[in-house]
């Protein structure tokens, strides 16, 4: 299978399987404890029907959505996500390319592994910070005002992930950054010896948002250990109220998941929240982001927008979302596959792929802007 012959995401992530040593691979593709929930992400998505309507014909679909104050083209978005150039080496750089291309929001993570000022100014379509919360105050402050003289347009402050998830595929190979590798992970990195020429011949793997603080020699401090000893477990509703002071921008919450929570958000001033459950990657068993989105779209969505992330798999997964009121949707696994497996080429090939069906369903839903979805093009089983 080559690039041209990818149509979706399960042909991105057979190829993304080829290319990949299987712990990277299993890195991106895995979830926490019996991987309930990551299942449950797209499955919730199969337990809601679509009822489109007919004769309604028109050429011109207009798929543009206004997201936390940015225009974008379309109702999908790159969700920042770390460790980018460990899946592929042109990593970030080829994520925000493709999402300029296509007119809509990329994301840089602090564990991102390009900068995001060379992102800034590289490319002018929105971009998002996504932000872990430090015992360490003053470096929350220090990241903050980075973000800011970058010119980022909306902090993303991710507060499901106080601590790391228990990924037990990650245990079984040893991955982890700096490599600690087990047998088995080392055989599968021997046997896809085109990744490891590529980490080499390359620029030296890097954490630019946190160089000085993780060291990725293999000395002081690992990922792991950035998640149980720099972030703070404590970090409360006070703490992100004074965030929200301290950037007084687009403010933004990924990880919500109850109506409490999200009313709580909307309360000390966040712009908008991101229904999400990490990707499955962090609590089992939780409940799966589709499900819990019109119970949060109706308790803040007239005060905040509401995003959602988790299990998109298709357009038709994007209209269901935007039909129950969420602003835009997140696209995660869903762009790294084809990062893994093509770089640029890839992420393109997928977005122009998520734009096609996204047009081509509108018109078959009736539809000509994202505007006219509603709930009641929806029943649920």
């Amino acid at each position: 299978m080559n690039l041209r012959n990818c149509y979706n995401f399960h042909d991105f992530r057979r190829l993304a399987k080829r290319q990949l040593p299987a712990p990277i691979f299993d890195y991106i593709d895995g979830g926490a404890d019996d991987e309930a929930t990551l299942r449950r992400n797209t499955q919730a998505f199969e337990r809601c029907d679509l009822v489109p309507h007919v004769l309604r014909g028109d050429e011109n679909i207009d798929l543009s959505v206004t997201v936390m104050g940015q225009k974008l083209a379309l109702p999908v978005y790159c969700s920042p996500t770390a460790l980018q150039r460990l899946f592929h080496y042109e990593g970030e750089r080829a994520v925000a390319a493709a999402a300029a291309k296509y007119g809509t929001l990329f994301g840089v993570s602090s564990l991102g592994t390009v900068s995001l000022e060379e992102l800034r100014k590289a490319h002018d379509t929105p971009q998002v910070y996504q932000f872990y919360f430090h015992k360490d105050r003053g470096l929350n402050r220090a990241m903050l005002q980075r973000a800011k003289e970058a010119r980022v347009d909306i902090m993303m402050l991710t507060v499901d992930s106080i601590t790391g998830g228990n990924r037990e595929r990650d245990l079984r190979t040893g991955f982890s950054i700096p490599f600690r590798l087990t047998p088995a992970g080392m055989l599968q990195f021997a046997i896809k010896p085109t990744w490891g020429i590529n980490y080499a011949t390359h620029e030296r793997f890097r954490l630019p948002q946190l160089d000085e603080h993780v060291d990725m020699s293999g000395g002081a401090l690992s990922i792991g250990r950035y998640f149980t000893e720099m972030l703070d477990p404590t970090m409360n509703w006070d703490d992100v109220a004074e965030m929200v002071r301290q950037w007084n921008g687009h403010f933004c919450l990924k990880g919500i998941v109850s109506a409490a929570d999200a009313k709580r958000a909307a309360e000390i001033g966040c712009t908008g929240i991101v229904v999400s459950n990490h990707g499955g990657r962090q609590l089992d068993g939780s409940r799966a982001s589709f499900d819990q989105l019109a119970e949060i779209v109706d308790a803040v969505g007239d005060r905040i927008d509401v995003l959602m992330d988790g299990g998109v798999q298709r357009g038709t997964h994007v209209l269901k979302a935007l039909s129950v009121g969420a602003k835009a949707v997140g696209l995660g696994r869903f762009y790294l596959f084809p990062l893994a497996a093509a770089g640029q080429a890839g992420v393109e090939r997928a977005l122009g792929l998520m734009r096609a069906e996204l047009e081509r369903d509108m018109k078959l839903m009736g539809c000509t802007a994202i505007s006219q979805l509603s709930r009641d093009n929806l029943r649920f089983r």
